[in-house]
């Protein structure tokens, strides 16, 4: 049987003139179908004006609140600096709107669970903007460990790295919540999550850092334990190439993966076997930009034609929780 198809787009509203809006949610929501972005909002009048003509938004205005106030906006994405995650989704919620904000969802544990409750009293859906789980290539992943292709899984090994020079970066803002941890090892955290499908025992972290003088970590590695005796090794960065990748280490071989979190055109999956067998294949669903499944996931939801998934209801605090432990465990003895 076909699956309905969406008859009305979902209509969007974008908080912040982002790179990250430009770069993968307005491509990837192009190709999704479903909706269409209507109105972006930033603190610069002037420069939400040139996003929208730009970028093919249908209108613009200066700030956010106008976007929230929007009764024809039905979904918000929230695209601002980490600091500022937590006042907006919960804004956007308490406006009634269907909410997907940029990761981390929220700058503490303690932001998350207001979050999750504002998600919660406004019967909203609030998405943490992880793709990869709704990704074809998590997807195949998940076909070659239940079927046993490298024995039960132990370890994952996972780092996520690029070079940034500008030290005027919001990312290098301790109050707007910058850092590498948060930035991009969030990535591994979530990767390991899905993958053990359980939450890491946080009395275990090990963690270290390069910090820098305006106080957030520029760069981050350390390990957490999970139940079983299984373990995630990461390491993450802003002091390196571009570098997302992963390891599955099981009982019976490994599974590398070249883009485990936004695949790309030539990503593959590369399965060994501990007698040295070696199967390559293409990341299935790299062809598109790896925002599309969760933005057809999304329309899909929000139009009742599917049972909403990976929210955040259900899965945003666990990772909130162990970017504070390693924060914690990696800050210098100073602090």
């Amino acid at each position: 049987m076909t699956a309905p198809e969406i008859t009305e787009p979902v209509r969007w509203g974008l908080l912040g003139a982002s790179g990250i809006a430009e770069r993968s949610f307005l491509p990837a929501l192009e190709v999704a179908g479903g909706g269409t972005p209507l109105v972006i909002g930033a603190r610069d009048g002037a420069r939400a004006a040139r996003f929208a003509s730009d970028l093919g938004v249908a209108e613009s205005v200066e700030g956010y609140r106008a976007v929230l106030q929007d009764a024809r906006v039905e979904a918000v994405y929230v695209a601002l600096p980490n600091g500022l995650h937590a006042e907006w989704a919960i804004a956007a919620l308490e406006a009634g709107k269907a909410v997907f904000c940029e990761k981390p969802m929220c700058a503490t544990p303690e932001e998350t669970e207001a979050a999750i409750r504002a998600a919660r009293d406004a019967g909203r859906p609030l998405w943490e903007a992880f793709v990869f789980p709704f990704h074809p290539q998590t997807v195949r992943l998940r076909e070659l460990l239940d079927a046993g292709a490298i024995g039960e899984l132990r370890e994952i090994r996972s780092s996520f790295h690029f070079l940034l020079e500008d030290d005027d970066d919001v990312r290098m803002s301790r109050d707007l919540a910058g850092g590498s941890v948060q930035d991009v090892g969030c990535y591994p955290i979530r990767l390991a999550r899905l993958l053990f499908d359980a939450e890491p025992r946080l009395e275990r972290t090990i963690a270290d850092g390069r910090w820098a003088s305006t106080g957030v970590d520029v760069e981050c590695w350390g390990a957490l334990a999970f139940p079983g005796d299984r373990r995630l090794v990461f390491s993450c960065g802003f002091g390196a190439a571009y570098d997302p990748s992963a390891i599955l280490l099981g009982t019976a071989g490994r599974i590398e993966i070249t883009s485990p979190f936004h695949p790309r055109p030539g990503a593959t999956l590369t399965v060994i076997s501990d007698a040295g067998a070696t199967t390559v294949e293409p990341s299935p669903g790299a062809d598109e930009p790896s925002f599309t499944p969760a933005l057809r996931h999304i329309h899909r939801a929000i139009r009742g034609l599917e049972a909403p998934r990976h929210l955040a209801v259900d899965e945003a605090q666990g990772n909130a929780e162990a970017i504070a432990a390693i924060l914690r465990t990696a800050s210098p003895p100073s602090d």
